[in-house]
């Protein structure tokens, strides 16, 4: 669901599952586009602000967070918004392909054990009026509902934090979920890193087309948003 800013992409990626084919990283217009850029930032533009191990639980949750997600990058290799029959809980398509979703599914999981999946079909089942109604649905869906967006956008402000958005694109702390609607209409969303440029702007980890990745996007794109959902005591 869902680098090279906006002003040069284009290519639009729809974050729900779609009629857009799989997209592999290694494909010509992502490598035209995006390596300058991701050589900029990932070769010694951004500045790690910890260093970190998946598992050290000591750490704060938001870095354990980011970890998760970074860890997905060069595994996550396409996109693929394909809908898929998925085992619950805990289902997943298969970890080379994916939506800009599955990368903040992954990233609970593999932090925290904590399965988006079945925490959002629990609370649609409960709540399905609460939840947007732009996919035609009469009732909920685990296969594909905690892979859209709007959804997972619900689910936090019911069970999370919807917070404001920063008036400085400093402002962004590492942990924060990033959603947007790209070209106003495409629901993307993200991971804030630990991770920042010279200047202080913290980069994105997400999935918007060429696999999972992380780059400087903040304060480019319309109606962004910033959530918090920090997992539950036991993780």
């Amino acid at each position: 669901h869902c680098g090279q800013s906006a002003r040069h992409w284009k290519r639009s990626q729809n974050c729900t599952a779609s009629n857009f084919g799989p997209i592999p990283a290694g494909s010509v217009w992502r490598n035209e586009i995006m390596l300058t850029r991701r050589a900029a930032i990932l070769g010694g533009f951004s500045v790690p602000l910890a260093p970190i191990r998946l598992g050290q639980r000591t750490l704060p949750w938001q870095t354990r967070l980011a970890f998760a997600a970074r860890s997905q990058i060069g595994i996550t290799r396409m996109y693929d918004p394909a809908y898929a029959h998925l085992s619950y809980p805990m289902g997943d398509v298969e970890r080379s392909r994916g939506v800009c979703t599955d990368v903040i599914v992954r990233a609970y999981r593999d932090a925290f054990a904590m399965d988006l999946q079945q925490l959002v079909h629990e609370d649609m089942t409960n709540a399905f009026s609460k939840y947007p109604t732009i996919w035609g649905l009469t009732r909920p869906d685990r296969n594909i509902d905690h892979r859209r967006v709007p959804n997972l956008e619900k689910y936090i402000e019911r069970h999370g934090l919807a917070l404001s958005t920063p008036p400085d694109d400093t402002g962004w702390k590492a942990g924060d979920l990033y959603t947007m609607r790209y070209k106003e209409s495409l629901p993307h969303i993200g991971i804030v890193s630990d991770k920042t440029t010279r200047t202080g702007r913290p980069l994105v980890i997400h999935n918007m087309g060429w696999g999972t990745s992380e780059d400087d996007i903040i304060g480019q794109f319309q109606h962004e948003r910033r959530f918090r959902l920090a997992p539950r005591p036991a993780a």
